[in-house]
């Protein structure tokens, strides 16, 4: 009887033993956030997926080439210039300036191109520009006030200004040609040719700066518009509300950062408020 007690006694304690083991080796293993909310086991490896993940689609992906100005197609419509129409070539340069070179030249459909340097750069930049309706008929009208086929006048101040800059302008129509050089003048009409097409090349130049900033330094882009904004409350772009639709476009561009998009936002904003006004 005893050695049935001791036996029984003896199975207990081995099962016991057992169960204490077992329960050792059986730990709860950590929820690490996958479906199952478990990992796997260290004594085996994850086996790869048959499907391959697919690669995450960027969602603020922006176009190759972003065009200046809507309208624009580039040297094809340049070329498209009929002989006998007119041609305008605007050329500016100061080699102390941060830009020393601008050159301009289109057709009487506003139609061409923007060549310029950034000082520190031999290599020149050239881009498609479409001139606006507005812009392009101040400079006409500045030209026929001028007569300026037909005058001989100089347009050059008695004293020289060229630490301002050089300017030379040449306009054709008909097979006629004429081009003066000054640096300053007390011609209002002549004036007017020189201040647009300043306006001008400050409005493009800034197109290309952003375009760059957009596509390579995003975080430059809050100076910039903040640079755009100080030259539009001067009136020294050619015309701000041509720049309308690519400003809408950087107000939605993820890439910028935050304070760049709502800046663009509040010009396009201010530019609606002032067609009102004058639809009134």
């Amino acid at each position: 009887m005893r050695r049935a007690t001791a036996g029984f006694g003896l199975s207990v304690l081995l099962s016991g033993l057992t169960m204490i083991t077992n329960a050792q080796i059986q730990v709860k293993r950590p929820f690490d956030g996958t479906a199952n909310g478990r990992t796997a086991s260290r004594g085996s490896d994850p086996q790869p997926s048959a499907v391959p993940s697919p690669t995450p689609v960027k969602r603020n992906e922006r176009p190759q080439s972003v065009p200046p100005v809507s309208g624009v197609s580039g040297a094809k419509e340049t070329a498209s210039v009929t002989e006998g129409s007119a041609k305008y070539k605007y050329e500016f340069s100061q080699p102390e300036f941060v830009v020393p070179r601008i050159k301009i030249e289109h057709d009487e459909n506003g139609i061409g191109t923007i060549e310029f340097e950034q000082r520190g750069s031999d290599e020149a930049i050239i881009d498609p520009v479409s001139i606006s309706p507005k812009t392009l008929a101040r400079i006409n009208g500045a030209i026929d006030a001028l007569k300026f086929l037909d005058s001989t006048e100089s347009y050059q101040y008695s004293k020289d200004f060229s630490h301002l800059g050089n300017i030379r302008f040449t306009f054709s129509h008909d097979g006629r040609s004429r081009e003066v050089e000054f640096n300053w003048t007390e011609n209002k009409n002549a004036k007017v040719l020189m201040d647009e097409y300043r306006k001008l090349g400050q409005q493009f130049v800034w197109i290309f700066d952003i375009t760059v900033s957009r596509e390579n330094q995003p975080l430059e882009s809050p100076r910039l518009l903040d640079r755009l904004d100080s030259l539009i409350k001067r009136g020294e772009i050619s015309d701000p509300h041509q720049l309308k639709p690519f400003l809408r476009e950087l107000a939605v561009d993820e890439a910028l950062p935050l304070i760049a998009r709502n800046h663009a936002s509040r010009i396009v904003a201010r530019f609606e408020k002032e067609k009102k006004k004058e639809e009134k």
